[in-house]
């Protein structure tokens, strides 16, 4: 599961100089580099495990990472984009990844407030998420997988500080089953 980890990762610093030259490239391209926090509940159903002794379920993780993206101007205020995360996480999460595409309204202030969809993929940490002291190959010779994923569909806003940086919140579910708030900056080009 590592070799995934620093595959996305590279992928992620490739994406970096694509979106810079993204603005050179394509007239009304507005790319953008961001660092983010959060908290990703996995909304495990810990009343499916009641008669398993030994389980302590904590399926809600801190995470941390990076995004980087480029919105296109459609029209006067209207915005397309797509976007790429990655994520490191504490207790149930290892890390996570994904890609979006999204739909915005542009404000003159320059604040964009968006819906958007994707797909999302998720290590997790079994041991952080049972309490169980347990390796991955472990959890996986015994039929359990440590990496799932599914869409991704969220609300959010990057809001205009007046310079290049922006704030950012935004709520994303994984298949209507997790529920992930997050906050971060980013900087457009």
């Amino acid at each position: 599961m590592k070799n995934y980890s620093f595959a996305a990762a590279v992928a992620l610093a490739a994406a970096l100089p694509a979106a810079a030259q993204a603005q050179d490239a394509a007239p009304g391209a507005r790319p953008y580099v961001g660092a983010q926090v959060g908290l990703h509940d996995l909304g495990v159903d810990e009343d499916e495990f009641t008669g398993v002794p030994g389980l302590d379920i904590d399926d809600s993780a801190l995470i941390y990472g990076a995004y980087a993206g480029v919105d296109f101007d459609v029209a006067r205020n209207a915005v397309l984009g797509v976007e790429g995360n990655f994520n490191l996480g504490n207790g149930p999460i290892d890390h996570e990844f994904g890609v979006a595409a999204r739909v915005g309204y542009r404000t003159d202030s320059g604040s964009v407030f968006y819906v958007r969809g994707g797909y999302q993929w998720v290590n997790i940490d079994p041991r952080g998420l049972t309490g169980v002291d347990i390796s991955d190959a472990a959890f996986e010779a015994a039929g359990g997988d440590d990496t799932g994923g599914d869409y991704l569909v969220g609300v959010g806003a990057d809001i205009a500080t007046g310079g290049a940086a922006r704030v950012r919140v935004g709520v994303d579910t994984l298949g209507f089953d997790t529920l992930r708030p997050t906050v971060g900056v980013n900087f457009a080009f």
